[in-house]
């Protein structure tokens, strides 16, 4: 079996699971920022509340990355804001990151969890 690429540092892993993150939320239809980060926070009970100074600077990496589009359109609340969509590029990064992030949860579980009979 190959061997996966590891994160290369921290800033990788925290970044690439904001990104998938992002992807994720993206994947139930097309969002505004603030909305993207009220649903993280919701979906995540309140254990997570991404930063303006966090999320902006995704989104624009994302874009440039072709993973996300966006448009400027009116909020439920008629305000002009900036709604983002995930792109098929964006899908098939999402399953990409989806495959990473399973391989680390099961790489830290295999550390965390006593061996049996050892």
């Amino acid at each position: 079996m190959a061997k996966r690429e590891p994160y290369r540092n921290q800033v990788e892993l925290l970044q690439g699971t904001l990104d998938m993150m992002i992807l994720r939320t993206l994947q139930w239809g097309p969002q505004h920022g603030h909305g993207i980060g009220q649903a993280i926070r919701l979906k995540s009970d309140d254990a997570l509340q991404i930063e303006h100074g966090s999320l902006y600077p995704a989104f624009h990496r994302l874009e440039q990355q072709g993973w996300l589009a966006s448009e400027w359109k009116l909020s439920e609340a008629n305000r002009r804001a900036k709604y983002y969509k995930l792109t098929p590029a964006g899908k098939r990064q999402l399953a990409r990151e989806q495959s990473k992030w399973e391989a680390v949860v099961r790489t830290v579980a295999r550390v965390m969890r006593p061996s049996e009979g050892g």
